[in-house]
């Protein structure tokens, strides 16, 4: 599938979002298995509400692009393939998150702070891992709401304002222009 620029930029916002996000997670030093183990019992439930944010916002989007699809294929104008596809990308890409915090949501509910055969070093990469995990999920929401966008403003542009030189507008060339 051709990424578009409205793709890529939307890629480079979710990958600018994930660095910030990130840094603020180095900027909590290294830490002891213990303090991992207090850290992970302390945001878990902050996580857990992350994750089921994520993936109530992916269903919700889900819905939405049927009602970007239904304007879409109701309007005057007509619009190119590469409208559709970008409409494509939008709910594959919103599918793949949803499922993700959905897995991790389930994941992460695992009571592994109460177990007493979990060695104390582990919590160190368990703690990493869910902010980690956390971290990508909120990045691909941020780039699927980024081409969602993308996509929105080309509707408007193309629907509402009725702009023929748009790259997604099929002009038809038969038609005679007012």
């Amino acid at each position: 599938m051709k990424i578009t620029r409205y793709t890529k930029r939307a890629i480079t916002g979710g990958i600018i979002s994930l660095l910030i996000i990130l840094l603020g997670t180095l900027l909590l030093g290294e830490l002891s298995g213990y303090e991992a183990k207090v850290l992970i019992k302390k945001s878990l439930s902050g996580i857990n509400t992350l994750c089921n944010t994520i993936a109530l916002a992916s269903a919700t989007i889900l819905a939405l692009l049927l009602t970007v699809l239904s304007i879409s294929s109701n309007a005057k104008s007509k619009l190119k393939k590469g409208h559709y596809m970008q409409v494509l990308q939008i709910a594959k890409l919103d599918t793949v998150v949803f499922i993700a915090s959905v897995i991790s949501f389930i994941l992460l509910n695992l009571p592994i702070t109460e177990s007493e055969t979990v060695p104390n070093n582990w919590f160190n990469y368990i703690y990493y891992i869910s902010l980690a995990i956390s971290s990508i999920l909120t990045a691909g929401l941020i780039v699927v709401v980024l081409m969602l966008y993308s996509t929105i403003v080309n509707i408007i542009k193309i629907v509402g304002l009725g702009m023929q030189d748009h790259p997604l507008a099929d002009v038809d060339e038969n038609e005679d222009v007012e």
